[in-house]
């Protein structure tokens, strides 16, 4: 492992754990169920993250679920947050939509 490397998969964590902390923060401050997709969104971004450089290391050789030669968590984890995204934006648009 080089030293672009370990910067590369050292910003992700530091990052991704800033991101996480700042919206559990926020999720202990809101009850808005926008608000709640996005963090939930966030969260689910770093443990993709986490699964990842996990993944990169050889760590996650162990049971593998697949569907055709794809792991199922390299399917489902990077597409979660994505979901939460469209959810809470969704709920934001139909918010917006009713109050006019």
């Amino acid at each position: 492992m080089d030293v672009g490397e370990i910067i590369l998969i050292s910003s992700r964590l530091v990052l991704g754990a800033a991101s996480s902390f700042l919206a559990i923060v926020l999720w202990s401050k809101t009850r808005d169920v926008a608000w709640m997709l996005m963090v939930i969104a966030t969260i689910a971004a770093y443990a993709e993250t986490v699964y990842t450089i996990l993944d990169r290391f050889g760590l996650t050789e162990g049971v593998r679920f697949s569907i055709g030669s794809v792991p199922l968590a390299s399917l489902i984890l990077p597409n979660v947050p994505t979901l939460l995204y469209i959810a809470a934006f969704a709920v934001m648009v139909a918010r917006k939509a009713r109050s006019r």
